[in-house]
């Protein structure tokens, strides 16, 4: 599986497609798509469905948006988060749903903008009902996805650069830990526990090719689901090349479960906008 904010799907399609047949996912997270549920399905439906993938969406016109696309089953699609604030109202930032028996969760938190301003509180916020949502979930779960926090300081580039800057404030990484605190593992983190791995760099002043970015994009396993990773890792050749997002793919290999149920491997039919309970777009 893996998790990409591909910073608008319509600007990302002629790398998203090409990176989809090399890597050959069975499930995909996507954050910003900034694309309304029937415009995704207009522009990707016909190329994901030769592709075998089916799709769930919460997207919304110019900004926002995330999908779970799986071509190992798709079933009870929740978009958004029951309770959750909006801003002022509910934002398209979630959807989750079960693929090959895993309950998947695709998240763009909020981003915070200024410690202290009404949308840092508005984060806040959102994460403590995704924690109360995820405590009240099976613990076969992925969370994955853009969650706009760096867990520790070795997850920047220069901790120094950030300070007085959201991402990084002692409130943020406490709401992170409480969500992990669910017993979730941050699996990329245990498969490089001193490494320098980083999933976003700005596109100004060349932070990509210095290596001077920011891991965000995170992939939490509840603890069946944290057993059977047999590989995490960052596809940093996606951050390459021409019209790049300024996030690059996290990958996660998982051993196929005890039971060996993974899903059906079979082009689906058609793709449609799998609209769940508890809409949420605008």
């Amino acid at each position: 599986m893996a998790t990409w904010n591909v910073n608008s799907v319509k600007q990302r399609m002629p790398r998203l497609l090409p990176w989809l047949d090399e890597r050959a996912p069975d499930v995909v997270c996507l954050q910003e798509t900034k694309l309304a549920d029937a415009a995704f399905v207009d522009l990707l439906g016909p190329a994901l469905a030769e592709r075998g993938y089916e799709v769930a969406l919460n997207g919304e016109v110019q900004w926002n948006g995330v999908a779970i696309l799986s071509r190992v089953g798709l079933a009870d699609v929740v978009q958004g988060i029951p309770g959750g604030p909006g801003f002022p109202h509910p934002e398209a930032r979630a959807v989750s749903a079960t693929c090959g028996g895993v309950r998947v969760h695709s998240l763009y938190v909020p981003n915070g903008r200024v410690p202290d301003s009404d949308h840092y509180h508005y984060k806040l916020a959102w994460l403590a009902a995704l924690r109360d949502q995820l405590a009240d979930g099976p613990s076969d779960v992925l969370v994955c996805g853009d969650i706009n926090i760096a867990p520790a300081d070795v997850d920047v580039f220069d901790p120094a650069a950030y300070v007085g800057h959201t991402h990084v404030t002692p409130a943020e990484r406490a709401a992170l830990g409480e969500i992990l605190g669910l017993g979730l593992r941050d699996v990329v983190r245990d498969r490089w526990p001193g490494e320098r791995v980083f999933t976003y760099w700005d596109y100004r002043a060349g932070m990509f090719h210095k290596d001077l970015g920011m891991r965000i994009d995170l992939v939490l396993a509840g603890a069946a689901v944290a057993g059977r990773v047999a590989a995490a890792w960052v596809d940093r050749q996606a951050r390459k090349g021409t019209g790049p997002s300024d996030h690059a793919p996290v990958v996660v290999d998982l051993d196929v479960a005890p039971d060996g149920d993974i899903g059906p491997l079979v082009p689906a039919p058609s793709v449609r906008a799998v609209t769940g309970r508890l809409p949420q777009s605008r």
